[in-house]
């Protein structure tokens, strides 16, 4: 038998296409007695239009992408629980693109971003989200920049966390400077003085901006920066291992007595070296993350840390896309502060 269309319903119930249109996506009052008769013939073939018709009708796919780095970093699927709860709300479906960074072959990983990049745009999106990658470089290569901005001419790009500039794009992010100078006030206020900081990478500027914010901490108390207690070298649970290990071999200035971490999996790290070197966390040593993954409340003991609220991040990029896609006004910049959340694994100084 041949599929019944949206013609055919049309053409049965002696009204236009625009009008089943009108019916079936209920964007548009239609008569009582004409929707009860277009109504009933859908009913009666068990029609349903497939997501191609749609598309021709509405000039709207309904999916729209997501390229971010590495999806095994918890942080990026709290964010992407967010983006998918409201992108299903609003009637999107999503393509995932994961560029594998943590291979540690950045070059391969911007060219995979340009190959979703082409991917989706061939897919037809209606927009693409970016958070990670080339998004977070202090200093990105300006072709991958413009290769951006040129998609970017086609359909609506939003990044979260991160800044290519030039290119005029819509950006959702947390305030992670001022996430980073709560971190260290925390410390600070508990009594701590000889505070290092670990982790991250110094050509990300996710990186940079908790580095300001831990300087800028400091200054503000009175307290002296010691670049030697500034380590950078990785986001992982390795990471953070081999930093506090080199943190407690090169300890030339003093007892430490608390780490700030670029992020959790790092301060989780952290603590393993701590614990094995005979330290207690936190009566000997306090340390605080940064992100807040479910890990934090969790591990042993409880990680204090820095809440980027990731789920509301990815709600908020996939309400601005939204926006964008459906030609309605939204600001440039949408920003978020962070929340510090107290757990078990920073204490006041013992003197």
């Amino acid at each position: 038998m041949k599929p019944v269309t949206v013609y055919d319903i049309a053409r049965e119930a002696n009204v236009s296409v625009a009008t089943v249109s009108r019916v079936l996506n209920n964007t548009a009052p239609v008569k009582a007695s004409t929707r009860e008769r277009v109504v009933s013939l859908i009913n009666k073939y068990q029609f349903s239009p497939n997501a191609l018709a749609r598309s021709l009708i509405k000039k709207e796919t309904g999916m729209i992408g997501i390229i971010l780095p590495d999806i095994t970093n918890p942080f990026f699927p709290e964010v992407l629980a967010g983006l998918e709860q409201e992108a299903r709300n609003k009637g999107y479906t999503f393509f995932l693109c994961d560029t594998g960074s943590s291979n540690q072959d950045v070059q391969a990983q911007y060219q995979r971003e340009s190959q979703y990049l082409n991917i989706l745009v061939e897919k037809q999106v209606d927009g693409i989200i970016m958070l990670g990658g080339r998004v977070d470089l202090v200093k990105c290569d300006p072709d991958l920049i413009k290769e951006v901005a040129e998609v970017n001419k086609r359909l609506p790009v939003v990044l979260i966390n991160g800044n290519l500039p030039g290119a005029s794009l819509y950006r959702v992010v947390i305030d992670e400077s001022a996430g980073a100078a709560m971190a260290m006030q925390h410390l600070i206020d508990l009594g701590h003085r000889e505070i290092a900081f670990i982790g991250g990478y110094k050509q990300m500027s996710n990186t940079i901006q908790r580095v300001q914010g831990y300087v800028k901490a400091m200054e503000r108390n009175g307290l002296p920066v010691d670049k030697k207690r500034i380590l950078q070298g990785g986001f992982s649970v390795e990471a953070g291992k081999k930093l506090m290990a080199e943190l407690l071999k090169n300890n030339e200035h003093g007892r430490i007595t608390a780490v700030f971490c670029a992020n959790d999996l790092t301060a989780i790290g952290a603590i393993k070296t701590a614990v094995k070197a005979g330290l207690r966390v936190p009566e000997d040593i306090s340390i605080i993350g940064f992100d807040d993954i479910p890990f934090a409340a969790n591990s042993m003991p409880e990680l204090t840390t820095i809440s980027l609220k990731c789920t509301e991040l990815g709600r908020m990029a996939a309400d601005v896309l939204h926006k964008l896609i459906t030609n309605k006004k939204v600001s440039r910049l949408t920003s978020i502060q962070p929340e510090l959340i107290v757990r078990e694994s920073t204490a006041p100084l013992k003197e």
